[in-house]
């Protein structure tokens, strides 16, 4: 799996790397997805953070 995050509709509220620091990490009040392909064991918390997103800017392709 690969998680993307909208850069421009992106509020940095952190909530993707509380969830799933792993995958994800603020910078400059951005969230960046922080590795390439999600690991199997991190696929739930991806996926989690990609639900509890407010702004729904976190997508993610199945491979």
């Amino acid at each position: 799996m690969k998680c993307d995050v909208d850069q421009e509709l992106c509020i940095g509220c952190g909530i993707c790397e509380e969830t799933c620091p792993e995958v994800f990490k603020i910078v400059d009040n951005k969230a960046f997805v922080i590795l390439d392909l999600v690991p199997i064991a991190s696929e739930s918390d991806a996926l989690s953070a990609e639900e509890g997103c407010p702004v729904q800017v976190i997508s993610h392709k199945d491979w």
